[in-house]
């Protein structure tokens, strides 16, 4: 017979039980499986700011007493390296097809919270050497002030470190890292874009480095497309495959692969690289660093809000100045404007 002593203890055995469960799938599957967790997402974005008070884009500093949409573009010419000495007559930017005016303009290198996202699965062995030196070039090559996380997946998701500018702690982090297991790709974005709700920056960008198709998440496609679509973070991948590989995962109309990792990317305002030989992977680590620090971020207060959670595309248009080559510009394509809450 179970005294009192012993169900309280057994309660909070149990309690503990559930705790340490949450502590290790908590992020992932939180945003996954719980509806409120993405609309705790939205609330914490930074894409639409509310209605007073100061905001920082990093520098300069802008005050706002309305709404305010920011969308950082990045510029690139035919070779995909960044363009700057572009002005704000140079952008031009439509919601939902219709013209908005640019009331802020900045072009400095201001500070973002990272997420690295790497891939410890089996198949990347062979690959994870190169990969860690891709992140620490990445790290080295930042903003002093920047703040980084790191998410490691293999058959399941963990948050290996919260966010700290200690870069040294995260170069020690990752060569702790080992391969084994299968591939839960789509809970380590979940879990990375969980952890931005920490973020100290108002620009936030996940970069993943991996070689495989999802075989292990709990996260839904689903799920992780409409919490990308939600979240104010960029996106960037650095896809490990031979061409052969990539056609292959086209052919199938892979839900997990990198045709989805793409369509996730360019919805942010990302990029996918896809990488075929190992030693360009910290050539393009430092190309991702060189498009997070030279970024325009244009804002503007939408001519027609209406604070009932409608979703608005976004198209940023450029002109190509006298004497610059061809560009393309990268952006966030829409945002969910904030339900008013009664």
């Amino acid at each position: 017979m179970l005294v009192p002593a012993d169900i309280v203890s057994i309660f909070r055995g149990i309690v503990s039980a559930v705790f340490a469960y949450l502590a290790v799938f908590g992020p992932g599957m939180a945003l996954c499986q719980q509806p409120e967790s993405v609309r705790a997402v939205e609330a914490q974005s930074g894409l639409v700011l509310s209605r007073s008070g100061d905001v920082s884009l990093g520098a300069p500093q802008f005050h706002v007493t309305s709404d305010l949409v920011v969308i950082p573009v990045t510029v690139t010419d035919h070779q995909g390296r960044t363009v700057r000495g572009l002005q704000k007559e140079h952008f031009t930017l439509y919601e939902d097809s219709v013209e908005q005016r640019i009331t802020q303009f900045a072009s400095e290198d201001v500070p973002v919270s990272i997420s690295l996202v790497l891939d410890t699965s089996a198949s990347m062995g062979p690959k994870l050497e190169r990969a860690r030196e891709a992140a620490a070039a990445l790290v080295n090559n930042s903003n002093p002030e920047d703040e980084f996380s790191l998410v490691k997946f293999n058959s399941r998701a963990e948050l290996t470190m919260g966010f700290t500018k200690n870069k040294k702690d995260i170069r020690s982090r990752m060569a702790m890292v080992q391969t084994f297991g299968a591939t839960a790709l789509l809970d380590a974005v979940a879990v990375a874009l969980n952890e931005m709700k920490g973020a100290h920056h108002t620009r936030k960008a996940i970069i993943l480095i991996s070689d495989g198709e999802d075989n292990a998440s709990h996260c839904s496609v689903r799920e992780l497309k409409e919490a990308v679509r939600r979240a104010d973070v960029q996106i960037y991948v650095i896809g490990i495959a031979d061409s052969d590989s990539y056609s292959r995962y086209r052919a199938a109309q892979s839900l997990t692969g990198f045709p989805l990792l793409e369509e996730i990317t360019q919805q942010t305002g990302g990029h996918l690289f896809q990488v075929d030989r190992l030693k360009q992977l910290t050539e393009i680590a430092s190309k991702i660093g060189a498009w997070l620090r030279n970024q325009y971020v244009l804002a503007y207060a939408p001519n027609n809000l209406q604070n009932n959670g409608t979703y608005h595309e976004i198209k940023v248009t450029v002109t190509r100045p006298e004497g610059f080559s061809r560009l393309r510009a990268f952006w966030r394509l829409g945002y969910y404007e904030m339900a008013q809450t009664h």
